[in-house]
């Protein structure tokens, strides 16, 4: 009994530790923070399918995000219904409209990731 108990419990711990080394790899290059170039309070960071807007001092917000190909697609959430919430999304980063933000990924490598849409770019960097 002890043998099959250890066995068991080899296998659960090596299961819980795969899984937790492969969270949020759906993310890809994406994965991780990014501090936007010339601010020190604006980050953007993602996780899974997950990414959060931050602007410190003020407050974050949160939503999903899809990629495909060279577009991302970020669907903000007011949890809440705050209008602060928009004001960070569409006055401070400038990504508009909040609840379905479409732009073009110019760069995306271990250090930089470059975002457009209609003229306007916005460059961050691995933080």
């Amino acid at each position: 009994m002890a043998k099959y108990f250890k066995t068991v419990l080899s296998a659960f711990v090596l299961i819980c530790s795969f899984v937790s080394c492969h969270e949020g790899h759906e993310a890809g290059d994406l994965l991780g923070m990014w501090r936007m170039d010339g601010s020190d309070t604006h980050y953007l960071k993602f996780s899974g399918h997950i990414v959060n807007v931050t602007v410190y001092g003020n407050d974050e917000v949160w939503g999903n995000y899809s990629r495909e190909g060279d577009s991302i697609y970020i669907q903000c959430y007011s949890l809440y219904g705050r209008f602060n919430d928009t004001i960070i999304v569409e006055e401070q980063f400038g990504f508009k409209p909040f609840n379905d933000i479409r732009m073009r990924i110019e760069t995306l490598n271990s250090e930089r990731l470059v975002l457009s849409k209609d003229g306007k770019v916005w460059s961050f960097y691995q933080y």
